[in-house]
């Protein structure tokens, strides 16, 4: 499969057939502007423009809570106000979980007005 240059972009290429369409950039034209970069320290001390560019990428951490078990009939009977038991206690762990992979343990705490995690557990020690 042989990639097709494009008018849209000099760096755009598009791959036809079953290859998804991509970009490329050389690392001199990736730039970090605006709030992203700030000289705010980073948990070890050291500020973004020192660390490694891979630490401001962005992921989205999941908390899992729980789990509760019930049909699809059970659910579908379900009413406003019912509520569901997990099979997690109170007092228990919460996973975090990146992409599906549980990455720390933690407990839930509140801030102000929303739920928070105070990390308990690293599986590996976190380093810059």
């Amino acid at each position: 499969m042989n990639p097709v240059a494009t008018d849209r972009d000099p760096g755009f290429t598009e791959f036809h057939g079953a290859q998804p369409v991509a970009q490329t950039l050389a690392l001199g034209e990736l730039h970090c502007t605006g709030e992203a970069v700030s000289n705010a320290p980073l948990l070890n001390g050291a500020t973004p423009s020192s660390a490694n560019p891979l630490h401001r990428v962005k992921a989205q951490l999941t908390v899992c809570v729980g789990t509760a078990t019930l049909t699809v009939g059970e659910l579908m009977a379900a009413k406003a106000q019912q509520v569901l038991r997990l099979d997690s206690k109170v007092a228990q762990p919460v996973d975090l979980l990146l992409e599906g992979k549980v990455v720390a343990r933690g407990q839930l705490v509140a801030v102000d007005e929303h739920f928070g995690v105070r990390i308990t557990e690293l599986p590996v020690a976190l380093t810059v």
